[in-house]
């Protein structure tokens, strides 16, 4: 009798073991089900802060910072106005591609893939100025990951074949052609053969020349105009310098490897994919046209700086950021490869706090006090800035903000989220 308890009773602890496992195997098994929320192209999920456990307090005076007239960007909203602000003392600063008056301040925040806030004018095309630069490396990327560049390293100059500007305006006939070049040589010269992509894309190729009317000196030149001709030429790699004439020069190869303009690729590859609408543009320069394949094809400008770039609104913008929060990955469908996105937030040994642009990084962090090292933002003028905190599972776009306003407003945002 006593035996068959001491049985019964360890048939009854087997039995026990078996559920457990089988519970616990179940749990398991509905975790790894379990998929980050992603938005479909029709529709983005709101939630609440208290469904998302977010403080609403601190969420709404997080919003109400951003918008504060002392916060928002100072510069006019008349943007051929801001532009000759900015950059009106530069030599040949006249804008060539299109600009449009800015709205008001605007932002968006995304946790954990759902929309917990939005204000201003989120479905408002607006210029993004120098985040167009973010989809212009990510484009590059996509051209790694197919094998059109081999290598970042690979110096540019053997990817281009001959480049014949297009502008049938100024045709020369016969002999008025003689000893002119025939083509557009931008990485011929002793110092541009020896640029990479790499140097390109992390803005230290120190590319010297002249492209669609914009010398590279004149952007963002020295205080001393005696030395805008007869400057160092310092060797690709070594200095760090933004200058959108160098990116545009990055977005003319990336176009002759495409063999197709740039914004078809965008779209392709990266908009369509994410659901993002059909209202974005990226233009260019009006003299920035070439022949491919024996077709005009616009060469698009990798910002606003000079007129053109990427007019787009909040919420293609967050698609974008929520991208690569993901790194690269929409959906179970990986777009751009996450070795790229990693490369990209690589800090750049001339300027730590850059990676391929326009991945602003945290290093140290001097560019967001309040926010994780890790955390990085594609940004630009206006200021228009994605944020992007994988430590936290937040996007957010803010747009028209100041500079030195940007912590302020993440730290009321992180003081927001659950501890």
């Amino acid at each position: 009798m006593k035996i068959l308890y001491v049985r019964s009773k360890c048939l009854i602890l087997l039995l026990l073991c078996i559920a457990y496992v089988k519970v616990n195997a179940q749990k398991k098994e509905n975790k790894a089900v379990v998929k980050d929320y992603f938005p479909s192209a029709k529709w983005w999920e709101h939630r609440s802060p208290s469904q998302m456990k977010v403080d609403s307090g601190y969420l709404t005076a997080a919003i109400r910072f951003a918008k504060e007239n002392d916060n928002e960007s100072q510069m006019p909203h008349d943007q051929y106005l801001a532009q000759s602000i900015g950059f009106g003392k530069e030599p040949y600063s006249d804008p060539e591609g299109p600009l449009a008056d800015r709205g008001e301040a605007t932002g968006i925040v995304v946790y954990k893939g759902y929309i917990i806030a939005e204000w201003g004018e989120p479905e408002r095309v607006d210029m993004t100025n120098s985040v167009t630069k973010s989809m212009l490396s990510s484009v590059v990327g996509v051209a790694v990951d197919k094998g059109l560049i081999a290598s970042v390293n690979d110096t540019v100059e053997k990817y281009l074949p001959p480049i014949e500007v297009y502008d049938p305006a100024t045709y020369v006939h016969s002999a008025d052609g003689f000893g002119k070049q025939a083509f557009l040589t931008p990485f011929t010269s002793a110092h541009n053969r020896k640029i990479t992509w790499d140097h390109l894309l992390r803005q230290t190729s120190d590319w010297e020349g002249t492209l669609w009317g914009k010398p590279d000196w004149a952007d963002r030149p020295s205080d001393n105009p005696h030395e805008w001709l007869t400057r160092k030429r310092n060797e690709p790699g070594t200095t760090w310098k933004y200058n959108d004439t160098r990116v545009n020069a990055l977005a003319l190869a990336a176009t002759l490897v495409w063999r197709k303009p740039l914004p078809e690729v965008l779209r392709e590859y990266i908009m369509k994919p994410i659901g993002a609408s059909n209202t974005w543009a990226w233009t260019g320069y009006r003299n920035a046209w070439i022949v491919v394949d024996g077709k005009p094809m616009q060469a698009v400008s990798g910002g606003g700086h000079y007129g053109g770039g990427l007019f787009i609104n909040a919420y293609d913008m967050a698609r974008f950021g929520l991208l690569t929060l993901h790194k690269g990955n929409w959906n179970g469908n990986q777009l751009i490869s996450e070795s790229w996105i990693q490369r990209s937030l690589t800090p750049t040994p001339a300027n730590n706090g850059y990676g391929f642009m326009n991945f602003f990084l945290n290093t140290g962090k001097k560019l967001f006090p309040s926010a994780p090292e890790s955390a990085y933002a594609h940004l630009g003028n206006g200021t228009n800035m994605i944020y992007v905190d994988n430590e936290h599972e937040i996007v957010a776009v803010v747009r028209w903000i100041g500079n030195k306003a940007m912590d302020g407003f993440i730290k009321r945002l992180l003081e927001a989220l659950p501890r």
